[in-house]
């Protein structure tokens, strides 16, 4: 079998990848905390008002990993809280009808906490805004978003990946 010598070298004398594969870095961070209370008894989803970010990617080969970190409860036991991340309050990044995550059956009086993560392509450059919006199973119920500051959503840029 024949040895391939990329560009001519032999292979101990690759020490790194080319200076134009940039896959994996992070160019840029933001980070917005939810703070107040949200409340709704929507069955439809409704953006929660404070828990968005924006950034502006540098290409429209980015990607943007969205993080969030929150607590909710229902006002009613025995019903569902399901929550979703929206991309310019008209793309639903959720996999599936529902949403990302949901709260079942939870005691209405304690707070539970949970997380969701998506890596998105929007393909642009202009600036980007990233919300979470929730809704409940149903308008009896309303759903309770946490007053406290353990809502978080944060937006990397990811340079790159494939």
């Amino acid at each position: 079998m024949a040895i391939i010598k990329p560009n001519n070298n032999t292979i101990s004398a690759i020490t790194a990848l080319p200076a134009a594969i940039t896959t994996g870095k992070v160019l840029q961070i933001v980070t917005a905390t939810h703070n107040t209370q949200f409340n709704t008894t929507s069955t439809s989803y409704v953006a929660v008002t404070g828990m968005e970010a924006n950034i502006t990617p540098s290409s429209t080969s980015s990607k943007i990993l969205v993080m969030v970190t929150l607590s909710g409860r229902n006002t009613t036991a025995g019903k569902s809280l399901y929550t979703t991340i929206y991309r310019d309050d008209t793309t639903n990044l959720a996999l599936g009808s529902t949403g990302f995550h949901s709260l079942y059956n939870v005691d209405a009086s304690e707070y539970k906490n949970y997380s969701m993560h998506v890596l998105d392509s929007p393909s642009t450059t202009s600036s980007t805004n990233y919300q979470v919006y929730m809704l409940v199973d149903s308008s009896s119920n309303g759903g309770v978003m946490a007053n406290t500051n353990t809502g978080v959503i944060t937006l990397m840029e990811i340079a790159g990946w494939l």
